[in-house]
Protein backbone atom coordinates (compact mmCIF):
# COMPACT_ATOMS: atom_id res chain seq x y z
CA UNK A 1 0.00 0.00 0.00
CA UNK A 2 1.07 3.52 -0.14
CA UNK A 3 3.86 2.64 -1.98
CA UNK A 4 3.37 -0.75 -2.77
CA UNK A 5 1.86 -2.64 0.09
CA UNK A 6 0.02 -5.11 -2.08
CA UNK A 7 -2.94 -5.44 0.23
CA UNK A 8 -1.61 -8.66 1.71
CA UNK A 9 -2.79 -8.20 5.24
CA UNK A 10 -0.53 -10.62 7.09
CA UNK A 11 2.45 -8.99 5.45
CA UNK A 12 1.10 -5.54 6.23
CA UNK A 13 0.79 -6.05 9.95
CA UNK A 14 2.98 -9.05 10.69
CA UNK A 15 2.16 -12.35 12.29
CA UNK A 16 1.95 -11.64 16.01
CA UNK A 17 -1.26 -10.79 17.79
CA UNK A 18 -3.22 -7.60 18.31
CA UNK A 19 -5.47 -7.55 21.36
CA UNK A 20 -8.51 -5.30 21.01
CA UNK A 21 -10.50 -4.58 24.16
CA UNK A 22 -14.19 -3.90 23.50
CA UNK A 23 -16.48 -3.46 26.51
CA UNK A 24 -13.79 -5.01 28.73
CA UNK A 25 -13.57 -8.14 26.56
CA UNK A 26 -10.28 -8.68 24.76
CA UNK A 27 -10.64 -9.62 21.07
CA UNK A 28 -7.48 -11.10 19.54
CA UNK A 29 -6.59 -10.46 15.91
CA UNK A 30 -3.50 -11.11 13.85
CA UNK A 31 -1.21 -8.10 13.82
CA UNK A 32 2.23 -6.71 14.44
CA UNK A 33 2.80 -7.28 18.10
CA UNK A 34 0.99 -4.14 19.27
CA UNK A 35 -1.73 -4.23 21.88
CA UNK A 36 -4.43 -1.85 20.68
CA UNK A 37 -6.53 -0.79 23.63
CA UNK A 38 -9.22 1.85 23.40
CA UNK A 39 -8.07 5.26 24.56
CA UNK A 40 -4.34 4.48 24.40
CA UNK A 41 -1.91 2.69 22.11
CA UNK A 42 0.92 0.91 23.90
CA UNK A 43 3.66 -1.28 22.50
CA UNK A 44 3.92 -4.64 24.22
CA UNK A 45 7.40 -3.66 25.38
CA UNK A 46 5.79 -0.90 27.41
CA UNK A 47 6.71 1.99 25.10
CA UNK A 48 3.95 4.54 24.67
CA UNK A 49 3.44 4.99 20.95
CA UNK A 50 1.30 8.09 20.65
CA UNK A 51 2.26 10.76 23.16
CA UNK A 52 0.03 13.67 24.15
CA UNK A 53 0.00 16.43 21.52
CA UNK A 54 3.05 18.67 21.67
CA UNK A 55 3.76 21.95 19.88
CA UNK A 56 4.99 21.24 16.37
CA UNK A 57 8.48 22.27 15.34
CA UNK A 58 7.23 23.59 12.00
CA UNK A 59 5.34 26.87 12.44
CA UNK A 60 4.17 26.81 8.80
CA UNK A 61 1.74 23.96 9.48
CA UNK A 62 -1.44 25.73 10.52
CA UNK A 63 -3.04 24.85 13.85
CA UNK A 64 -6.75 24.26 13.52
CA UNK A 65 -8.61 22.91 16.52
CA UNK A 66 -12.05 23.71 15.14
CA UNK A 67 -12.69 20.02 14.48
CA UNK A 68 -12.76 19.21 18.19
CA UNK A 69 -16.29 18.50 19.41
CA UNK A 70 -17.22 18.94 23.09
CA UNK A 71 -19.76 16.15 23.21
CA UNK A 72 -19.45 12.54 22.11
CA UNK A 73 -22.53 11.54 20.14
CA UNK A 74 -22.52 8.24 18.27
CA UNK A 75 -23.89 9.60 15.02
CA UNK A 76 -24.18 12.74 12.89
CA UNK A 77 -27.11 13.62 10.69
CA UNK A 78 -27.06 11.36 7.65
CA UNK A 79 -26.62 12.79 4.17
CA UNK A 80 -29.58 12.40 1.84
CA UNK A 81 -27.73 12.29 -1.50
CA UNK A 82 -26.38 8.96 -2.81
CA UNK A 83 -22.72 8.17 -2.26
CA UNK A 84 -20.37 9.03 -5.13
CA UNK A 85 -17.44 6.71 -5.78
CA UNK A 86 -14.76 5.85 -8.32
CA UNK A 87 -15.35 2.13 -8.87
CA UNK A 88 -12.78 -0.22 -10.37
CA UNK A 89 -13.52 -3.49 -12.13
CA UNK A 90 -11.50 -5.58 -14.60
CA UNK A 91 -8.91 -2.93 -15.51
CA UNK A 92 -11.48 -0.14 -15.87
CA UNK A 93 -12.44 2.78 -13.67
CA UNK A 94 -15.86 4.42 -13.67
CA UNK A 95 -17.51 7.06 -11.48
CA UNK A 96 -21.05 6.39 -10.29
CA UNK A 97 -23.50 6.73 -7.42
CA UNK A 98 -23.57 3.70 -5.19
CA UNK A 99 -25.05 2.40 -1.94
CA UNK A 100 -23.86 4.03 1.29
CA UNK A 101 -21.82 1.76 3.56
CA UNK A 102 -23.42 0.93 6.91
CA UNK A 103 -21.51 0.89 10.19
CA UNK A 104 -21.52 -2.64 11.55
CA UNK A 105 -20.26 -3.97 14.86
CA UNK A 106 -16.94 -2.34 15.73
CA UNK A 107 -17.08 0.03 12.75
CA UNK A 108 -16.68 3.75 12.42
CA UNK A 109 -18.51 5.25 9.45
CA UNK A 110 -16.39 8.15 8.19
CA UNK A 111 -16.68 10.90 5.58
CA UNK A 112 -13.51 11.07 3.51
CA UNK A 113 -11.69 14.40 3.62
CA UNK A 114 -8.64 13.61 1.48
CA UNK A 115 -7.16 10.48 -0.09
CA UNK A 116 -3.89 10.16 -1.97
CA UNK A 117 -3.59 8.21 -5.21
CA UNK A 118 -0.93 5.54 -4.73
CA UNK A 119 1.21 3.66 -7.21
CA UNK A 120 -0.20 0.40 -5.88
CA UNK A 121 -3.67 1.60 -6.92
CA UNK A 122 -2.35 2.00 -10.46
CA UNK A 123 -0.90 -1.50 -10.16
CA UNK A 124 -4.18 -2.91 -8.84
CA UNK A 125 -6.12 -1.46 -11.75
CA UNK A 126 -3.66 -2.70 -14.38
CA UNK A 127 -2.37 -5.92 -12.80
CA UNK A 128 -5.08 -6.99 -10.36
CA UNK A 129 -5.42 -10.54 -11.65
CA UNK A 130 -1.67 -11.02 -11.78
CA UNK A 131 -1.39 -9.85 -8.17
CA UNK A 132 -3.97 -12.41 -7.10
CA UNK A 133 -2.10 -15.16 -8.94
CA UNK A 134 1.30 -14.19 -7.53
CA UNK A 135 -0.12 -13.92 -4.02
CA UNK A 136 -1.43 -17.47 -4.36
CA UNK A 137 2.00 -18.64 -5.53
CA UNK A 138 3.52 -16.99 -2.47
CA UNK A 139 0.99 -18.65 -0.17
CA UNK A 140 -0.55 -15.32 0.86
CA UNK A 141 -4.25 -14.95 1.76
CA UNK A 142 -5.42 -12.54 -0.95
CA UNK A 143 -9.07 -13.37 -1.76
CA UNK A 144 -9.80 -10.18 -3.66
CA UNK A 145 -11.49 -10.55 -7.08
CA UNK A 146 -10.49 -7.76 -9.51
CA UNK A 147 -13.36 -8.73 -11.83
CA UNK A 148 -15.89 -7.58 -9.24
CA UNK A 149 -16.46 -3.97 -8.17
CA UNK A 150 -13.96 -2.52 -5.71
CA UNK A 151 -13.24 1.00 -4.50
CA UNK A 152 -9.59 1.91 -4.08
CA UNK A 153 -7.92 4.51 -1.89
CA UNK A 154 -5.91 3.63 1.22
CA UNK A 155 -4.03 6.91 1.91
CA UNK A 156 -6.82 8.77 3.66
CA UNK A 157 -7.98 11.13 6.35
CA UNK A 158 -11.64 11.29 7.28
CA UNK A 159 -14.17 12.70 9.73
CA UNK A 160 -16.02 10.26 11.98
CA UNK A 161 -19.75 10.45 11.21
CA UNK A 162 -21.09 7.47 13.14
CA UNK A 163 -19.89 4.79 15.53
CA UNK A 164 -21.53 1.41 15.09
CA UNK A 165 -22.51 -1.15 17.72
CA UNK A 166 -19.86 -2.55 20.08
CA UNK A 167 -17.66 0.56 19.95
CA UNK A 168 -18.15 1.78 23.52
CA UNK A 169 -14.89 3.24 24.78
CA UNK A 170 -13.47 3.72 21.29
CA UNK A 171 -10.43 6.06 21.04
CA UNK A 172 -12.28 8.43 18.68
CA UNK A 173 -15.59 10.27 18.74
CA UNK A 174 -18.03 11.58 16.16
CA UNK A 175 -16.57 14.73 14.62
CA UNK A 176 -12.93 13.70 15.06
CA UNK A 177 -10.52 13.90 12.13
CA UNK A 178 -8.88 10.48 11.92
CA UNK A 179 -6.68 8.29 9.86
CA UNK A 180 -6.08 4.56 10.12
CA UNK A 181 -3.88 1.74 9.01
CA UNK A 182 -5.92 0.48 6.01
CA UNK A 183 -7.16 -2.79 7.42
CA UNK A 184 -10.40 -3.83 9.10
CA UNK A 185 -10.76 -6.22 12.01
CA UNK A 186 -13.64 -8.56 11.21
CA UNK A 187 -15.18 -11.64 12.77
CA UNK A 188 -13.37 -13.79 10.21
CA UNK A 189 -9.98 -12.07 10.48
CA UNK A 190 -8.24 -9.15 8.85
CA UNK A 191 -9.54 -7.53 5.66
CA UNK A 192 -7.76 -4.88 3.56
CA UNK A 193 -9.40 -1.50 3.08
CA UNK A 194 -9.31 0.04 -0.38
CA UNK A 195 -7.43 -1.85 -3.05
CA UNK A 196 -7.46 -5.63 -2.78
CA UNK A 197 -10.88 -5.82 -1.13
CA UNK A 198 -14.38 -6.24 -2.52
CA UNK A 199 -15.89 -5.74 0.93
CA UNK A 200 -14.25 -2.64 2.40
CA UNK A 201 -14.26 0.29 0.02
CA UNK A 202 -11.52 2.89 0.18
CA UNK A 203 -11.16 6.64 0.04
CA UNK A 204 -12.21 7.31 -3.57
CA UNK A 205 -15.75 7.69 -2.21
CA UNK A 206 -17.77 10.00 -0.02
CA UNK A 207 -18.01 7.49 2.83
CA UNK A 208 -16.12 4.44 4.05
CA UNK A 209 -16.05 2.02 6.98
CA UNK A 210 -13.08 1.75 9.34
CA UNK A 211 -12.47 -0.36 12.42
CA UNK A 212 -13.06 2.04 15.31
CA UNK A 213 -10.37 0.29 17.34
CA UNK A 214 -7.71 1.16 14.76
CA UNK A 215 -8.69 4.79 14.13
CA UNK A 216 -6.12 7.36 15.18
CA UNK A 217 -7.26 10.87 16.01
CA UNK A 218 -5.13 13.33 14.06
CA UNK A 219 -3.10 15.28 16.66
CA UNK A 220 -1.95 18.90 16.96
CA UNK A 221 -4.61 20.30 14.64
CA UNK A 222 -2.84 18.83 11.62
CA UNK A 223 -4.86 19.46 8.46
CA UNK A 224 -6.61 16.69 6.58
CA UNK A 225 -4.44 16.83 3.46
CA UNK A 226 -1.15 16.33 5.29
CA UNK A 227 -2.70 13.70 7.57
CA UNK A 228 -3.70 11.68 4.50
CA UNK A 229 -0.02 11.21 3.66
CA UNK A 230 0.65 9.22 6.83
CA UNK A 231 0.28 5.94 4.95
CA UNK A 232 2.80 6.50 2.13
CA UNK A 233 5.30 8.11 4.50
CA UNK A 234 5.06 5.05 6.77
CA UNK A 235 6.20 2.94 3.81
CA UNK A 236 9.41 4.97 3.67
CA UNK A 237 9.91 4.69 7.41
CA UNK A 238 9.57 0.92 7.26
CA UNK A 239 12.00 0.60 4.33
CA UNK A 240 14.65 2.70 6.06
CA UNK A 241 14.15 0.79 9.29
CA UNK A 242 14.77 -2.51 7.52
CA UNK A 243 18.06 -1.14 6.14
CA UNK A 244 19.62 -1.25 9.64
CA UNK A 245 21.57 1.95 9.07
CA UNK A 246 24.85 2.58 10.85
CA UNK A 247 25.92 6.11 11.93
CA UNK A 248 28.39 6.61 9.06
CA UNK A 249 26.18 5.14 6.31
CA UNK A 250 25.33 7.03 3.14
CA UNK A 251 22.39 6.35 0.86
CA UNK A 252 21.41 6.19 -2.80
CA UNK A 253 17.72 6.37 -3.68
CA UNK A 254 16.81 5.15 -7.16
CA UNK A 255 13.53 6.82 -8.09
CA UNK A 256 11.91 9.98 -6.68
CA UNK A 257 8.26 9.00 -6.95
CA UNK A 258 6.21 9.06 -3.73
CA UNK A 259 7.90 5.92 -2.36
CA UNK A 260 11.40 7.20 -3.04
CA UNK A 261 10.47 10.58 -1.57
CA UNK A 262 9.15 8.89 1.58
CA UNK A 263 12.47 7.05 1.89
CA UNK A 264 14.38 10.31 1.44
CA UNK A 265 12.29 12.03 4.12
CA UNK A 266 12.96 9.30 6.65
CA UNK A 267 16.67 9.19 5.82
CA UNK A 268 16.78 12.91 6.51
CA UNK A 269 14.83 12.41 9.73
CA UNK A 270 17.51 9.95 10.82
CA UNK A 271 20.22 12.52 10.01
CA UNK A 272 21.83 10.62 7.16
CA UNK A 273 24.16 13.29 5.80
CA UNK A 274 24.65 12.03 2.23
CA UNK A 275 21.50 11.11 0.30
CA UNK A 276 22.01 10.81 -3.46
CA UNK A 277 18.74 10.60 -5.37
CA UNK A 278 18.18 9.95 -9.06
CA UNK A 279 15.19 10.32 -11.37
CA UNK A 280 14.54 11.21 -15.02
CA UNK A 281 11.86 13.73 -14.00
CA UNK A 282 13.05 17.26 -13.30
CA UNK A 283 9.99 17.95 -11.13
CA UNK A 284 10.60 14.90 -9.00
CA UNK A 285 14.31 15.72 -8.62
CA UNK A 286 13.32 19.18 -7.37
CA UNK A 287 10.87 17.59 -4.94
CA UNK A 288 13.59 15.23 -3.72
CA UNK A 289 15.76 18.23 -2.78
CA UNK A 290 12.83 19.76 -0.90
CA UNK A 291 12.31 16.47 0.96
CA UNK A 292 15.94 16.23 2.07
CA UNK A 293 18.17 14.77 -0.66
CA UNK A 294 21.69 16.21 -0.53
CA UNK A 295 22.48 15.47 -4.20
CA UNK A 296 20.13 14.76 -7.12
CA UNK A 297 21.08 13.64 -10.61
CA UNK A 298 19.48 12.82 -13.93
CA UNK A 299 20.66 9.25 -14.70
CA UNK A 300 20.92 10.18 -18.36
CA UNK A 301 23.68 12.60 -17.42
CA UNK A 302 25.37 10.89 -14.48
CA UNK A 303 24.77 7.42 -13.00
CA UNK A 304 23.80 7.47 -9.35
CA UNK A 305 26.83 5.45 -8.29
CA UNK A 306 29.15 7.93 -10.04
CA UNK A 307 27.46 10.83 -8.26
CA UNK A 308 27.85 8.99 -4.97
CA UNK A 309 31.57 8.45 -5.60
CA UNK A 310 31.97 12.11 -6.57
CA UNK A 311 30.33 13.26 -3.34
CA UNK A 312 31.82 10.75 -0.90
CA UNK A 313 35.04 9.70 -2.57
CA UNK A 314 33.64 6.16 -2.58
CA UNK A 315 35.08 5.47 0.85
CA UNK A 316 31.90 5.22 2.92
CA UNK A 317 29.36 2.44 3.31
CA UNK A 318 26.26 2.89 1.16
CA UNK A 319 22.72 1.56 1.26
CA UNK A 320 20.92 1.55 -2.10
CA UNK A 321 17.12 1.87 -2.12
CA UNK A 322 15.49 0.64 -5.34
CA UNK A 323 12.20 2.55 -5.44
CA UNK A 324 11.21 2.21 -9.10
CA UNK A 325 10.08 -1.37 -9.73
CA UNK A 326 11.11 -1.70 -13.38
CA UNK A 327 12.64 -4.92 -14.77
CA UNK A 328 16.42 -4.72 -14.95
CA UNK A 329 16.85 -2.11 -12.20
CA UNK A 330 17.71 -4.63 -9.51
CA UNK A 331 20.35 -6.26 -11.69
CA UNK A 332 21.83 -2.84 -12.48
CA UNK A 333 21.91 -1.91 -8.80
CA UNK A 334 23.72 -5.13 -7.92
CA UNK A 335 26.32 -4.54 -10.62
CA UNK A 336 26.90 -0.94 -9.51
CA UNK A 337 26.93 -1.58 -5.75
CA UNK A 338 30.27 -1.64 -3.92
CA UNK A 339 31.18 -4.92 -2.20
CA UNK A 340 29.26 -5.74 0.99
CA UNK A 341 26.61 -3.12 0.27
CA UNK A 342 22.97 -3.39 1.26
CA UNK A 343 20.22 -3.06 -1.37
CA UNK A 344 16.69 -2.44 -0.14
CA UNK A 345 13.96 -3.21 -2.70
CA UNK A 346 10.87 -1.09 -2.02
CA UNK A 347 9.60 -0.54 -5.59
CA UNK A 348 7.15 -3.18 -6.80
CA UNK A 349 7.99 -4.81 -10.12
CA UNK A 350 5.03 -6.71 -11.57
CA UNK A 351 6.99 -8.27 -14.42
CA UNK A 352 9.31 -11.24 -14.40
CA UNK A 353 12.88 -10.09 -13.85
CA UNK A 354 16.33 -11.59 -13.96
CA UNK A 355 19.57 -11.01 -12.11
CA UNK A 356 23.00 -12.59 -11.93
CA UNK A 357 23.45 -14.35 -8.58
CA UNK A 358 27.23 -14.53 -9.03
CA UNK A 359 27.36 -10.71 -8.90
CA UNK A 360 25.72 -10.73 -5.49
CA UNK A 361 27.77 -13.67 -4.27
CA UNK A 362 31.11 -12.28 -5.40
CA UNK A 363 30.39 -8.93 -3.72
CA UNK A 364 28.61 -10.44 -0.69
CA UNK A 365 25.68 -8.13 -1.20
CA UNK A 366 22.78 -8.00 1.24
CA UNK A 367 19.44 -7.92 -0.62
CA UNK A 368 16.39 -6.91 1.43
CA UNK A 369 12.82 -6.86 0.08
CA UNK A 370 10.35 -4.75 2.08
CA UNK A 371 6.58 -4.36 2.14
CA UNK A 372 4.31 -1.85 3.85
CA UNK A 373 4.83 -1.05 7.53
CA UNK A 374 3.66 -2.13 10.95
CA UNK A 375 1.15 -0.28 13.17
CA UNK A 376 3.89 1.20 15.35
CA UNK A 377 5.57 2.70 12.29
CA UNK A 378 2.23 4.05 11.08
CA UNK A 379 1.43 5.73 14.37
CA UNK A 380 4.88 7.22 14.82
CA UNK A 381 4.78 8.54 11.24
CA UNK A 382 1.54 10.39 11.96
CA UNK A 383 3.16 11.92 15.03
CA UNK A 384 6.24 12.96 13.03
CA UNK A 385 4.10 14.74 10.42
CA UNK A 386 1.95 16.44 13.06
CA UNK A 387 5.02 17.73 14.90
CA UNK A 388 6.78 19.00 11.78
CA UNK A 389 9.54 16.40 12.01
CA UNK A 390 8.60 15.35 8.46
CA UNK A 391 7.23 17.95 6.05
CA UNK A 392 5.08 16.39 3.34
CA UNK A 393 4.17 19.75 1.80
CA UNK A 394 6.44 19.48 -1.30
CA UNK A 395 4.91 16.16 -2.40
CA UNK A 396 1.35 17.36 -3.03
CA UNK A 397 0.90 18.73 -6.55
CA UNK A 398 -2.78 18.33 -7.46
CA UNK A 399 -6.30 17.61 -6.30
CA UNK A 400 -9.65 16.59 -7.72
CA UNK A 401 -13.09 15.49 -6.64
CA UNK A 402 -14.29 11.95 -7.17
CA UNK A 403 -15.40 12.68 -10.73
CA UNK A 404 -11.81 13.60 -11.57
CA UNK A 405 -10.25 10.32 -10.43
CA UNK A 406 -9.98 8.64 -13.87
CA UNK A 407 -8.26 11.72 -15.33
CA UNK A 408 -5.95 11.86 -12.30
CA UNK A 409 -4.90 8.25 -12.91
CA UNK A 410 -4.03 9.23 -16.49
CA UNK A 411 -2.13 12.34 -15.35
CA UNK A 412 0.11 10.31 -13.05
CA UNK A 413 1.52 8.56 -16.12
CA UNK A 414 3.54 11.75 -16.72
CA UNK A 415 6.07 12.09 -13.86
CA UNK A 416 6.84 15.69 -14.82
CA UNK A 417 3.19 16.67 -14.38
CA UNK A 418 2.41 15.42 -10.88
CA UNK A 419 3.98 13.80 -7.83
CA UNK A 420 1.04 13.18 -5.45
CA UNK A 421 -2.62 13.88 -6.27
CA UNK A 422 -5.23 14.07 -3.54
CA UNK A 423 -8.81 12.99 -4.09
CA UNK A 424 -11.16 15.28 -2.13
CA UNK A 425 -14.84 14.29 -2.21
CA UNK A 426 -16.82 17.41 -3.06
CA UNK A 427 -13.74 18.92 -4.69
CA UNK A 428 -13.31 20.04 -8.30
CA UNK A 429 -14.58 17.74 -11.02
CA UNK A 430 -11.44 18.44 -13.04
CA UNK A 431 -7.90 17.87 -11.83
CA UNK A 432 -6.29 21.12 -10.71
CA UNK A 433 -2.86 22.08 -9.32
CA UNK A 434 -2.46 22.20 -5.55
CA UNK A 435 0.34 23.74 -3.52
CA UNK A 436 -0.11 23.33 0.23
CA UNK A 437 2.08 26.26 1.22
CA UNK A 438 0.76 28.73 -1.37
CA UNK A 439 -0.04 32.23 0.03
CA UNK A 440 -3.62 32.45 1.22
CA UNK A 441 -4.14 28.71 0.94
CA UNK A 442 -6.86 27.39 3.25
CA UNK A 443 -6.41 23.88 4.69
CA UNK A 444 -9.38 21.51 4.85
Amino acid sequence: MGGECLGVCEQLVGHDEIGVVVDDVEQVQQGSGLAFRFGREVAEQGEEVVSPPRPRADPNVVHDHSRTVPAHPTTCARETSPMRAAIAQTNTLRVADTVDPVAGAGDALVRVKACGICGSDLHALQHGQRMVEQAAEAGLPLTFDPNRDFIMGHEFSAEVRELGPDTAGAPVAVGDLVTSIPIALTASGIEPIGAYSNSYGGGYADLMRLSAALCLKVPNGLDARRAALTEPMAVGRHAVGRAHLQPADTAIVLGCGPVGLAVIADLRRRNVATIVATDFSRRRRETAVAMGASEVVDPREEPAIDAWRRVTGGLKAVVIFEAIGVPGLLDQAMKAAPPQSRIVVVGVCMEADRLHPFIGISKELNLQFVLGYDPLEFMSTLQSIAEGEIDVTPMVTGRCGIDGVPAAFDALADPDEHVKILVEPGGPALLEPLTLDAPGFAPI
